[in-house]
């Protein structure tokens, strides 16, 4: 039986469940969501998930599951890799590792 890699979508539909409910985007030097601002201090990566394109490079992702410190706000981000990738800070680019 050949090994089965999960879809990006189906990985967000699996964090989604955990509550991982809001979607973060990168702003340089932070992350934000509809309720937050959250600098790299503020949140931890809880799990990370790395999606290959087959064909297209451009299909390349990362996905994160983030949580702030305090616990009260879960979401993802999904981010290109390589030359697609968001521009960043170089203390989001370590928190980010």
């Amino acid at each position: 039986m050949p090994n089965y890699e999960p879809t990006l979508v189906e990985t967000l539909e699996k964090l989604r469940k955990e509550g991982y409910t809001e979607d973060f985007n990168i702003r340089f030097d932070s992350l934000i969501c509809d309720k937050a601002c959250l600098l790299p201090q503020e949140f931890e990566v809880d799990q990370t998930f790395r999606f290959e394109g087959n064909t297209n490079p451009s299909d390349e992702a990362i996905l994160y599951a983030i949580s702030s410190l305090d616990g009260s706000i879960k979401g993802v981000l999904v981010n290109s890799y390589g030359v697609y990738a968001d521009e960043m800070t170089e203390e989001m680019i370590d928190k980010l590792k």
